[in-house]
C-alpha cells in the first residue's frame, strides 16, 4: 500500500499499511518520524486483524502528534509508562504506603492493564478489570490500595499530557462487595442445581478454551465435589491424595506474590481432610498416573505446567462469556465451592463434619449452607404444636373411691 505523508505539529510523519498474509494479524500498521533532537529516523509499527483496525491505530498516532506527543509516548503500554515514572506518580506519600501501593501495581495491576497502551484505556476497562479483582476474593484494602496506585499513574499520564482525563476513577465498586456480603447470608442460592449442569458447564469451559484443553473441566468437577478453593486445587501434590481411603490432606494454596504465583499454607492456617467422592476417583486416579511417580508433582496444572489461580481459569476458558450463555450470569469460580457445600448438606452430613470439611473458622457460616426447605420448616411447625397440645391437655382426675358399709 502507498505511504502516506502527514505533517502535524512539529513532527514530520509517514504512514503505511503493509498486507502480510498467513499471519494471524496481517495488517502491518507502520508510522516513521524524525527525531527532532537527534535526527535520527525512527519507526513504529503494530500487527492488526483488518485494515480498519490498522487505520485507527495510525490516526491515534497522528492525533497525538498534532497534540505535540511524539509516536512513542502515545503508544507507550501502561506497564513501560508506570515503571518509568512511578517515582512521580507516588511522590508525597509516606513510606508505610509504599509497600501496598507497589505490591498493587506488580501484582494487579500490570497482569490486567499493563499490555495497553496508556490512550487506549477507557473507563470501561478499568471497571471490567475492578469487578474481576472483586470476583477473585481480594480484600477491600487490597483493591482500594490497587485502584489508588492506578489512579496517579494516570494522573501523571494526564500532567505529561497524554491523556485528557483519567479513566481509573472507579466509583461504586464498595457497592459490589456489598452485595457479595448479601449474597454469602444464602450461599445455597449460589450452587449449581445438580450433577449434570455440571458436567455441562466442564464440557462448555473446555470447548472455549485453547486447544479444548481437558484439565480446565477437571478442575472445575473436582472443586465442586470437594468444596475446595481453586488456590487449593492448584496448590494440590500427588502425595497430598490418599487413594487408599480416598482421602485428601488440603495442606497449601497457589496466591499471587511478586514476580508470579506462589505456594502458601492454607487460608485456615492448617490443614484438613476432603473425601474424594466414587464420581471423580477414575478423573483423579487418572491425573495422578499422568503426574508420574513424584509425590511433590502437581495433580493439577495449567495445559503448559504452571500452576493454576481462578484467574486463569477465568481468562483460559472464558468463564464469564460461557457461563453467560448457560443461564448462569452471576456464576464465579469460588461458586464451585459453594456447591460442593449445598450438596454435602443436602446429602445429610453433619454440621460439625462439613465445618471441617470446609475448613471455616466459624460454626456460624457452615450452617448457612443447612437451610430446610419450606416442608421442613412447616412439619417442624406442626411438630412443635402437637407437642403443645400435648402438653395443654388436661390430665384425667383419678377415679372417686366408693365408700362401702
Amino acid at each position: 500500500m502507498a505511504d502516506k505523508a502527514i505533517v502535524p505539529v512539529g513532527v514530520r510523519l509517514t504512514t503505511d499499511i503493509e498486507y502480510r498474509p498467513n499471519r494471524l494479524n496481517p495488517y502491518r500498521a507502520r508510522v516513521r518520524w524524525f527525531d527532532p533532537a537527534t535526527k535520527r529516523r525512527l519507526s513504529l509499527s503494530e500487527g492488526k486483524a483488518d485494515e480498519d483496525e490498522a487505520q485507527e491505530w495510525l490516526q491515534s498516532i497522528i492525533e497525538a502528534a498534532e497534540a505535540g506527543l511524539s509516536p512513542s509516548l502515545a503508544t507507550m503500554k501502561l506497564a513501560e509508562y508506570g515503571n518509568a515514572n512511578m517515582d512521580l506518580a507516588l511522590r508525597g506519600l509516606e513510606l508505610k504506603t509504599l509497600d501496598p501501593y507497589l505490591s498493587g501495581w506488580r501484582m494487579r495491576v500490570v497482569p490486567a492493564l499493563g499490555h495497553l497502551a496508556v490512550r487506549m484505556i477507557t473507563n470501561g476497562a478499568v471497571d471490567r478489570t475492578v469487578q474481576n479483582w472483586i470476583a477473585d476474593e481480594l480484600s477491600r484494602s487490597t483493591v482500594k490500595n490497587t485502584i489508588a496506585v492506578l489512579v496517579r499513574v494516570m494522573e501523571q499520564a494526564v500532567r505529561d499530557g497524554i491523556i485528557k482525563v483519567t479513566p481509573a476513577r472507579v466509583t461504586g465498586w464498595q457497592k459490589l462487595y456489598k452485595q457479595a456480603e448479601d449474597e454469602l447470608l444464602d450461599p445455597r442460592a449460589l450452587a449449581l442445581p445438580d450433577w449434570e449442569t455440571l458436567v455441562t458447564l466442564a464440557d462448555a469451559l473446555v470447548a472455549a478454551s485453547h486447544d479444548e484443553y481437558r484439565g480446565w473441566g477437571e478442575v472445575v468437577i473436582f472443586a465442586a465435589c470437594t468444596a475446595a478453593r481453586i488456590g487449593e486445587i492448584s496448590g494440590c501434590r500427588v502425595g497430598d491424595i490418599d487413594t487408599t481411603q480416598w482421602i485428601w490432606t488440603v495442606r497449601r494454596h497457589t496466591t499471587p506474590a511478586p514476580g508470579g504465583l506462589t505456594d502458601k499454607g492454607t487460608k485456615g492456617k492448617r490443614a484438613r481432610k476432603v473425601p474424594i467422592v466414587e464420581e471423580i476417583r477414575p478423573l483423579v486416579a487418572q491425573r495422578i498416573l499422568s503426574a508420574g511417580p513424584n509425590p511433590d508433582a502437581r495433580l493439577f496444572t495449567g495445559p503448559r505446567g504452571g500452576r493454576i489461580s481462578t484467574a486463569v481459569l477465568r481468562d483460559a476458558t472464558h468463564w464469564d462469556d460461557v457461563a453467560t450463555k448457560l443461564g448462569y450470569e452471576h456464576l464465579r469460580r469460588h461458586d464451585l465451592r459453594h456447591t460442593a457445600l449445598t450438596w454435602f448438606a443436602d446429602a445429610g452430613v453433619q454440621v460439625h463434619v462439613l465445618r471441617r470439611i470446609a475448613g471455616h473458622g466459624s460454626l456460624t457460616t457452615t450452617q448457612r449452607y443447612l437451610h430446610p426447605d419450606v416442608h421442613k420448616i412447616t412439619a417442624a411447625g406442626a411438630a412443635l404444636s402437637a407437642h403443645f397440645n400435648v402438653l395443654r391437655a388436661p390430665r384425667s382426675l383419678p377415679s372417686p373411691i366408693v365408700m362401702t358399709r
